[in-house]
């Protein structure tokens, strides 16, 4: 444990490993039928204009602590200088990335395990009879099964972190994000040469500022923020593996890119199958899981277009987990002083067993009692706005604060790497973690409590 500190093989190899993490299993099923809900293009537009004022702000934040630090989340804070009472955020984020939220991750990450199998064996079928919904339903009440899924997608993520930095996480980067795009270009390939296809492209690329809302708005907001995989631990982890050397604003801009690239291009791919073959935009999560079966079920090859879609939510989502293994396993090796082969292993057993319920929740038990919705809900549920709507935002209202008000010189140092680096937009970005991306945040946070 006394070596020297673990890094990334190349600016690209980060690059591909923080796109990774960020995009994960929301940028595929979540982005898309949020779009369908509100419209279409005109919610585009608002998402990319809140990914560039606060996505990408909130980004750089995590990497510039991570790599000043050069340590996991738990100690970056003390590290850097600042009084160790900081280091609660690097806390927080370990705790509801690290374990809470991939606990319940897994299990989602199972269903794509799932539904790979199946579209090679009787899918297409049993959607083609419009029964993709009653085939879901019964797949999460089964507790054996599901717990099964769950178990092996984990076991996929803990085999490839315990490779390391370079010969485990950023060596699966640089297969699975490439494979990732090329699969999204065949789909997108697909989709658009369907008889009516055009609708769809229509709904997706002509904005109509009518159909906007005010929910429009804080839905695009929590989109973005919580796509990027900020306030769990993972970015400023991996930011601890960057060089020194590193021009750090350009690998945020990079990864942010990807990240929203592909949540696009994932629109581009879904919306015209779907107005092609009749089906409703707007059908909410069931979108990925019970219409696109039935919308690959109508197409010529639809057994092989359904593989390839689930294969790729499959890359999707254990890209973004191992990023979360990542921070829990980090903490682990310094915090405790473990081998990375050990501290896997120990992380896992105790990430799988958090998952439990939440697989098991699926079927309707356990439940537990939830204060912002004043009523009993599937523990899975419980776990998921638990820390999507409360931890996250507060995790990185905090981190907002630290380095806009407390440690904002050296974070300047750190982003122009000493001042060595012509950073053109450096002003604007202080503005944005002082003042936009808090702000922002907060705003989230409001309508998770149902004030706005």
């Amino acid at each position: 444990m006394n070596g020297q500190r673990e890094q990334w093989g190349s600016k690209w190899g980060f690059v591909l490993a923080a796109a990774g993490s960020a995009i994960g299993l929301g940028n595929i099923w979540r982005f898309p039928w949020l779009v369908g809900q509100h419209g279409g293009a005109a919610f585009v537009l608002v998402y990319i204009a809140i990914v560039v004022l606060i996505g990408l702000p909130v980004m750089m934040c995590e990497l510039s602590v991570g790599r000043a630090a050069q340590k996991a989340p738990y100690l970056a804070f003390s590290s850097v200088g600042a009084n160790p009472a900081w280091n609660v955020i690097g806390l927080m984020g370990i705790i509801t990335g690290g374990f809470l939220v991939l606990s319940y991750y897994n299990v989602v990450g199972g269903w794509t395990l799932k539904y790979m199998y199946e579209s090679l064996a009787g899918l297409m079928t049993i959607a083609g009879n419009g029964e993709s919904g009653q085939f879901f339903g019964e797949f999460i009440s089964h507790k054996t099964e599901v717990v099964t899924y769950t178990l092996l997608f984990m076991i996929f993520v803990m085999l490839i972190v315990a490779g390391g930095v370079g010969g485990g996480i950023e060596r699966a980067c640089k297969i699975m994000m490439p494979a990732l795009f090329v699969i999204l270009c065949i789909l997108i390939g697909r989709s658009m040469t369907l008889p009516g296809a055009e609708a769809g492209v229509k709904f997706y690329l002509e904005p109509d500022f009518t159909k906007l809302t005010t929910k429009s708005f804080l839905d695009a907001l929590g989109q973005a923020f919580f796509s990027l995989t900020l306030g769990l631990g993972a970015m400023m982890t991996y930011g601890s593996y960057l060089k020194k050397e590193e021009n750090l604003p350009s690998a945020a801009v990079y990864a942010c890119g990807l990240d929203t690239g592909l949540a696009l291009l994932a629109g581009l791919a879904i919306f015209p199958a779907v107005f092609a073959m009749g089906f409703e935009p707007g059908a909410g999560v069931g979108l990925t899981f019970i219409t696109l079966p039935g919308v690959f079920a109508k197409m010529p090859y639809g057994m092989i277009f359904s593989f390839l879609f689930f294969l790729l939510l499959f890359f999707a989502a254990i890209t973004s987990a191992m990023s979360l293994l990542e921070a829990a396993v980090a903490f682990a090796m310094e915090r405790f002083l473990m081998r990375r082969k050990d501290a896997v292993l120990v992380m896992g057993i105790i990430i799988i067993l958090l998952g439990i319920p939440s697989a098991l929740s699926l079927s309707g038990e356990p439940k537990i009692f939830a204060p912002w919705a004043g009523k009993m809900v599937d523990f899975f549920d419980f776990v998921d706005e638990f820390c999507n709507n409360f931890m996250l935002p507060l995790g990185s209202f905090l981190l907002c604060i630290f380095v806009g008000w407390t440690w904002l010189s050296p974070a300047c140092k750190e982003v122009t790497n000493d001042g060595k680096l012509s950073f053109s937009w450096l002003n604007m970005w202080v503005w944005c973690v002082r003042v936009i991306a808090p702000a922002g945040i907060v705003v989230i946070f409001a309508n998770a409590m149902g004030w706005l």
